[in-house]
């Protein structure tokens, strides 16, 4: 179910709580709510949040598409869709401002700007559009192969600024990523998209998160991810373990009594707080850090950044 709706801007700075270490301070979300339906999405809480804020009511909503029993509450993030039409309109007013200092922005940090959506309505395309006009940096995360659509505008956009181009991967099986993300792109899919940019200016990187204990935690899926990654060049790979809170645990439990109810216990033990135990954290990172070493691989995400705009602004003093 779609909704078109109106904003007054386009662009949202992030929480300065929020901006440690990161590369970027301003979001960029063309929809609210994600079709990919990833039950353990950390996002969950934006729709009721969002419309509390706005003197509405929380959403409900009959439709069964990814809540296949009682067991399984319905998400509403999941389901109905909130289009931001005058998108346009609104990211041009902030870019084209005398105050805006070109900064990184990060698109599609809350709802995946290329889900089922984007098919159908095509707004990236036209943003990017702006961003090659305003010359403007931009990071992207993914777990849709519909962003190949776009490889022109971002390989043109990489060649004038920053472009980083990230896509997410929780595991390399193909049917518990369809349990886990159902309308996400397969994992082989998103592999193919690091593999198209990688002889592009564009920056790569690969998203290991969330980690999701007893499902992807694995040794030997790690290590496929990782080596998948390697091959693809990319410049840097992050991995990050799952965080449950608020409505996402809420949703998390109900999709482990459905579809792996020998998990339920185990996982209330680990996740007693919102964090996985420390133990289990530190025993999972050592891990990861031995196959980071063994394939080589980056998780520095800024340096990439920095080097490829101070590359870019070299060329800019020496073009006559």
């Amino acid at each position: 179910m779609f909704e078109e709706i109106k904003v007054k801007k386009a662009l949202n700075r992030i929480n300065k709580s929020s901006r440690i270490n990161l590369p970027f301070h301003w979001d960029l979300n063309i929809y609210r709510g994600c079709e990919h339906g990833c039950n353990y999405c950390y996002a969950m809480y934006s729709h009721s949040y969002l419309e509390e804020k706005e003197g509405s009511a929380f959403l409900e909503d009959s439709d069964k598409k990814f809540c296949l029993s009682s067991k399984e509450r319905d998400c509403a993030f999941f389901k109905k869709i909130y289009v931001k039409t005058n998108i346009l309109e609104a990211l041009e007013k902030q870019l084209a401002a005398r105050n805006w200092k070109k900064e990184v922005i990060n698109i599609g940090g809350v709802c995946d700007s290329y889900q089922p959506a984007e098919a159908e309505y095509g707004l990236m395309r036209q943003v990017l559009e702006l961003m090659i006009k305003h010359r403007n940096p931009v990071t992207i995360s993914t777990k849709s192969e519909l962003i190949l659509r776009d490889f022109d505008l971002l390989t043109e956009l990489a060649e004038i600024t920053h472009v980083n181009v990230a896509v997410t991967v929780t595991t390399v099986d193909k049917r518990l990523s369809s349990l886990l993300e159902p309308l996400a792109s397969s994992p082989e899919k998103r592999f193919s998209v690091l593999r198209t940019f990688k002889s592009t200016a564009v920056i790569t990187g690969i998203h290991m998160m969330p980690i999701l204990p007893f499902l992807t935690d694995s040794p030997q899926n790690l290590e496929q991810i990782m080596s998948l990654a390697a091959e693809c060049e990319v410049d840097y790979a992050l991995p990050g373990i799952l965080y449950l809170r608020g409505e996402t645990r809420k949703h998390f439990f109900n999709f482990l009594e459905l579809k792996f109810p020998e998990l339920t216990d185990p996982y209330h033990k680990l996740y007693a707080k919102g964090e996985a135990d420390r133990a289990y954290k530190a025993e999972l990172y050592g891990i990861l850090s031995s196959l980071m070493e063994k394939y080589h691989l980056s998780g520095d995400y800024m340096k990439p950044m920095q080097s490829q705009l101070s590359r870019l602004k070299q060329l800019k003093l020496t073009d006559f």
